[in-house]
């Protein structure tokens, strides 16, 4: 069989979910507001804690770092799904492809390690709230953002080129909404069983550890909220931990999924669905869960709109 990954000019076909839609224009649509809502979103959460000096604290800047992450994550993958569908052109190229594979894993693997560092703060921030500005203080806040970056690029790097060293034959058709290392396996003639143990064991790494620590720091911040006298504090604080813990949810559950499960969980319906939600479902509404409910959040975004949209108005 015809092998066509031997130059760069060569590529793939992407059979994204939309294509095997029952209705591909709705769901084009869907997936069109999603985008909008998340670039929406993560952009004003992005504007609002930079131009914001009362929300230059760790807990808000760990958040505009969330922001960014999912901004570009959903960047990586949407634009070309909606232009695709919309040109009825789905091809990529070898290069693109491995681009893409990067981006996505790089972003990926740096809002899972961002969680944990985040889930971290929150700990610190209930249980040893005296020592707080001592433990977070920004030299070592820049520094564990810092090091998630470089750990998931580093990582990502690695899978990427490893990946697309193998040679494909089994077909042209990655049924994938992006290019991913799963869908990419099954189209190897080669033995890849030896390097999906090691995808395995990256993904245990990567997710089941960070996801222990967040368990972890949630464990000890219930126990201290529930000592807690102040009945506004513990709200507060129950609430902080809500939130987290739903987007904690979503986004490892999915990833979970998709890089841990064996490869006999796994059909191209069900890892088309699941990758639709960590990619675009997930960034669209973390902004929301995070601010909504949040005065600081809320009383800055107005502070920042009037600022600009109303000179000369005064604001609170």
């Amino acid at each position: 069989m015809e092998l066509w990954n031997s130059t760069l000019g060569s590529g793939f076909i992407l059979v994204g979910i939309m294509n095997g839609s029952g209705s591909p224009e709705l769901l084009c649509a869907t997936i069109t507001v999603l985008y909008m809502l998340a670039l929406t979103s993560n952009g004003l959460l992005l504007l609002v804690i930079t131009m914001d000096v009362r929300l230059h604290v760790p807990m808000y800047l760990l958040l505009r770092q969330l922001s960014l992450v999912d901004l570009l994550f959903t960047s990586v993958v949407t634009p070309k799904a909606i232009i695709d569908f919309l040109h009825r052109e789905n091809t990529i190229s070898f290069g693109g492809c491995a681009l893409q594979m990067f981006l996505a894993l790089a972003m990926g693997s740096s809002e899972d390690l961002l969680l944990a560092i985040m889930a971290y703060d929150r700990y610190v921030a209930i249980c040893h709230p005296l020592n707080y500005m001592i433990y977070m203080r920004p030299r070592v806040c820049w520094l564990m953002v810092t090091t998630s970056w470089f750990l998931a690029s580093l990582t990502a790097l690695g899978h990427t080129v490893y990946t697309m060293h193998f040679t494909f034959c089994m077909s042209w058709e990655i049924r994938h909404l992006l290019c991913e290392i799963p869908p990419l396996l099954k189209l190897a003639c080669e033995d890849t069983s030896r390097y999906e143990l090691f995808v395995y064991v990256t993904g245990v790494t990567f997710l089941l550890l960070p996801l222990s620590a967040i368990v972890t720091s949630y464990t000890r911040i219930l126990f201290t909220v529930f000592h807690m006298h102040s009945d506004e504090g513990k709200k507060k604080a129950l609430f902080t931990c809500f939130s987290h813990l739903t987007v904690v949810g979503m986004f490892y559950g999915a990833a979970t999924f998709m890089y841990v499960l064996p490869s006999s969980f796994h059909n191209p319906k069900q890892d088309n669905i699941i990758s639709v939600f960590y990619t675009i479902v997930t960034p669209a509404l973390n902004p929301l869960i995070y601010s909504l409910r949040n005065k600081e959040v809320m009383g800055a975004l107005r502070r920042v709109l009037g600022k600009y949209m109303w000179p000369g108005h005064p604001t609170v």
